[in-house]
């Protein structure tokens, strides 16, 4: 397996077990940037590390392929995709545009005519 594919699963893992964590009625749906990583895996067939094969549900000696499936059978029922901001769980509230960034006036003092 390609070292980048590896680490960009490896992130993935680390975001799916914060997303499994939350409540299962306080969960987003998962994300769409997992797609990637679980695809550029899909055909691998080394085996993932126990850890992984338990948070997925999986039996020990699960391939990578294995997990990639099962990350990617989350998306066939949903309906919509998260922002980012309400990841791992729904963000309550109306306070999106506290975190959403705002146009700054520019400051065009430094390119004089």
């Amino acid at each position: 397996m390609h070292q980048a594919a590896r680490l960009e699963f490896e992130r993935v893992m680390d975001e799916f077990a914060r997303w499994h964590a939350v409540p299962a009625d306080q969960r987003s749906p998962a994300p769409a940037w997992w797609w990637g990583p679980a695809m550029a895996v899909f055909d691998d067939h080394e085996p993932m590390c126990r850890a992984w094969c338990c948070e997925l549900g999986l039996g020990e000696g699960a391939s990578f392929a294995d997990g990639a499936r099962q990350l990617l059978a989350l998306f066939a029922e949903q309906t919509s995709l998260p922002l980012a901001h309400d990841f791992p769980s729904m963000a309550e509230g109306g306070d999106h545009d506290v975190r959403d960034l705002h146009p700054q006036p520019s400051d065009d003092s430094a390119f004089q005519p």
